[in-house]
C-alpha cells in the first residue's frame, strides 16, 4: 500500500526521484499515465493489469467509455527505475501535469500521484476546506 507525501524536483532531463519507501512495491519498472486533476499515476505492473481489465470490459459502444479508455491508455509508458531511484517523465506527461522544477509524490492506497506543487497546494487548499462534506458523501463508516 501506497502512502506519504513527498517532496521532490524534477531535473533539468525530466527525470523525479522515486521515494525510497515507494521504490519496491513500485518494481524496477511500472506504468506511468496521465491521471485525474492534472497529475500523474503510477501503478505497479499487478495493479495496471488489474485496471487494464477492470477498462477492457467497458462497453466500446459508449462514447464516454472510449473516450476515458484513449485518454487513459495513450498517455500510459513504461518507466523503469535507475539505480538512483529516478524515473523518466515523457515531456507529454510532464506538460500534462504541469511540472516544471518542484514536484510533490503522494501514495494513494494502490496507486503514485506525482503533482506540480502549485497543482497540489491548489488542489489540497480546495479539497481541505470541503474534506469532511466529501466524506460524509461517500463513506458509510466512522474513521
Amino acid at each position: 500500500m501506497f502512502m506519504g507525501e513527498f517532496h521532490h524536483s524534477v531535473d533539468e532531463k525530466g527525470r523525479i526521484i522515486v521515494p525510497a519507501k515507494f521504490r519496491e512495491s513500485l518494481g524496477s519498472s511500472f506504468v506511468i499515465t496521465r491521471g485525474m486533476d492534472k497529475c500523474i499515476f503510477a501503478y505497479p505492473r499487478s495493479e495496471w493489469t488489474q485496471l487494464e481489465q477492470r477498462l477492457k470490459a467497458l462497453p466500446f459502444t459508449k462514447a464516454d467509455a472510449r473516450a476515458f479508455t484513449r485518454f487513459f491508455f495513450s498517455g500510459a509508458c513504461e518507466a523503469d527505475q535507475d539505480k538512483q531511484g529516478r524515473i523518466l517523465l515523457p515531456p507529454n506527461l510532464r506538460e500534462y501535469a504541469q511540472l516544471k522544477k518542484e514536484a510533490i509524490v503522494i501514495g494513494v492506497s494502490t496507486r503514485v500521484e506525482i503533482w506540480s506543487k502549485d497543482l497540489w497546494e491548489e488542489y489540497y487548499a480546495k479539497s481541505e476546506e470541503s474534506f469532511s462534506e466529501i466524506a460524509e458523501g461517500i463513506i458509510d463508516f466512522d474513521l
